[in-house]
């Protein structure tokens, strides 16, 4: 008897030091981490799909931080966003279309500066649990799935749910739910990071024989 209390003693203490060696990483702690991976990063760039509704777009993404971006697409051939730190200009090839906007710093999701704000202003939770599982159905590529929720309901989406690398904490994938219930998602492959992607990238040349939109986004008011 006294040798199986023993034992059960040295068990015990065994498991005690291995449960307060393992550090619990709750779903909040894990978007921290992503977020902090993404604050190190100097430049991004990524082949990118959009699929929203029916539409499918696909390109390439650069990010210079703290936050330029630059969306160069293939499909719609030519089409181009780029934001440079004051404006955002979209060109639309379709309509030879050149929109302009002042605007404020950004925040794409998938930078420091996006993740921030995801942050503040949703809560964070596991899919289904802090272990890597495959991206898709089928798929031997395995991420780890957090849910974001809103905390407010003057965010645009209801929920997003972000599919994460478990090695480099680069986010994978990105689904969001909008208001309205209509859903988008984005798909980032071939990621390429600190490879000193110039400023002089996110100076955008309109086409000379394009229309030029300006304040497309607000309109004056008396």
């Amino acid at each position: 008897m006294k040798k199986r209390g023993f034992s059960l003693f040295l068990f015990l203490i065994f498991s005690s030091t291995l449960l307060t060696g393992q550090e619990i990483v709750t779903a909040e702690r894990y978007l921290e981490m992503v977020s902090n991976t993404y604050a190190a990063l100097r430049d991004y760039e990524a082949n990118i799909e959009i699929r929203s509704g029916g539409t499918n777009m696909s390109g390439t993404v650069s990010h210079l931080a703290p936050s330029l971006l630059r969306m160069d697409f293939t499909r719609p051939a030519e089409q181009v966003i780029v934001f440079n730190g004051d404006a955002l200009t979209i060109y639309l090839p379709e309509f030879r279309a050149v929109l302009n906007q002042p605007l404020a710093a950004q925040r794409a999701p998938a930078t420091a500066q996006g993740l921030s704000m995801l942050r503040r202003n949703y809560v964070a939770s596991y899919l289904t649990g802090p272990n890597p599982e495959p991206l898709d159905s089928g798929s031997s590529e395995r991420v780890i799935k957090l849910r974001l929720t809103r905390r407010s309901v003057s965010e645009g989406y209801r929920e997003i749910i972000l599919s994460i690398n478990p090695t480099t904490r680069l986010i994978r994938r990105m689904e969001g739910r909008t208001i309205a219930d209509s859903e988008i998602r984005f798909d980032f492959t071939n990621i390429r990071t600190n490879q000193g992607i110039p400023r002089e990238r996110f100076a955008y040349d309109s086409p000379p024989n394009a229309n030029m939109y300006n304040n497309f986004l607000f309109r004056d008011t008396d």
